[in-house]
């Protein structure tokens, strides 16, 4: 008989962690059986700090407590990409930044932490257009930084990977598909994030239709998921601070039974190629936001990223697809028995 496909479980450890402490972070994701996390916001001792503000001496305090707990870092949770694509007064409150400039500085930090933090794996987003604009009309310019950003990475032997997200760019499967078409760059890959569509008045046909649209760029998977509490409207811009009904894998809108069981046939290709970029797999990303989520960020608290993993290995088990949590054999080995 076949094995089964297997993934690594991962997630954004500040949702589990009340103050975002390290220790905090660190204890919740220890507890719940997880051995790799991303890593986003976090405080190392100086208050919290997103992880491309932190200094050398904060960065050191950190990989001496993922020794201490066991942890190892799936991918840097970077907000690269979330400036603004021109410089337009378009009343939001998002940031412009002159792309050289951007590229210099912005890009090649996040590379540097990466590797400070020993993954291959960067998350990044594909910039705001200005509200109100169609964003297929900017899918050139956006093909062209994200080019860039992508030859960075390289040179550096990293990935970067395209979110699909509302009021970016690339808020949809078929646009994540153009541009990754043409930037046609081994260093660009797509995260499929089913919650972040449903959010935008998506129903799981639709959902499932933009997973497909993409899966041939998908690198990795964020899992959250979303309620509607009506008719799903459908809407290209989406109020982030007002999100409040995401939920587990296995409770909302999304249909990840559908989408994790077409992946399930991805799995061991993709595991092959990333392996082959010193990937140790395919990564499931739990981003669940069941207590809020906003633009850059979003909270569960341990008691809620414990109920949205059992959540996800409910669907997992139910699709057929392996994981490992940590046990006893684990445990020993920490301890040098």
């Amino acid at each position: 008989m076949p094995d089964r496909p297997s993934v690594i479980l991962t997630g954004f450890a500040d949702e589990a962690a009340n103050q975002k402490t390290a220790e905090q972070q660190f204890s919740a994701f220890a507890s719940l059986g997880l051995q790799y996390y991303t890593i986003r916001f976090i405080d190392a001792g100086k208050g919290v700090k997103n992880v491309m503000q932190l200094t050398k001496s904060e960065i050191t305090k950190i990989r001496h407590l993922e020794d201490e707990y066991g942890l190892n870092v799936s991918s840097l949770g970077s907000p690269i990409g979330k400036v603004k694509l021109l410089d337009v007064d378009d009343k939001s409150h998002n940031k412009f930044i002159p792309f050289k400039k951007y590229l210099g500085k912005d890009v090649r930090r996040a590379c540097d932490l990466a590797h400070a933090f020993e993954t291959k794996l960067i998350r990044g987003f594909s910039f705001y257009h200005p509200r109100g604009t169609d964003p297929w009309d900017h899918v050139p310019q956006v093909v062209d930084q994200l080019g860039q950003v992508a030859e960075t990475c390289h040179r550096s032997d990293l990935i970067f990977g395209l979110e699909i997200e509302a009021n970016l760019v690339g808020q949809s499967g078929p646009l994540l598909a153009e541009i990754y078409r043409q930037v046609n760059h081994p260093a660009l890959m797509l995260i499929f994030d089913a919650g972040n569509i449903t959010s935008m008045g998506c129903e799981a046909g639709e959902v499932f239709a933009q997973y497909s649209a993409m899966k041939q760029g998908i690198g990795w998977v964020h899992i959250k998921d979303y309620k509607h509490t009506g008719p799903p409207q459908r809407t290209d811009h989406v109020d982030e601070a007002a999100l409040k009904n995401f939920v587990p894998a296995d409770i909302g809108d999304s249909g990840h039974e559908r989408i994790l069981r077409d992946f399930a046939e991805m799995i061991p290709a993709l595991q092959r190629k990333l392996k082959r970029r010193g990937v140790p797999g395919v990564f499931l990303d739990l981003e669940p936001h069941v207590k809020g989520g906003g633009q850059f960020g979003g909270f569960s608290g341990p008691d809620g990223m414990l109920v949205a993993l059992r959540g996800l290995c409910r669907v997992l088990d139910y699709v057929g697809i392996d994981y490992h949590l940590r046990d006893f054999e684990d445990v020993c080995a920490a301890r040098g028995f």
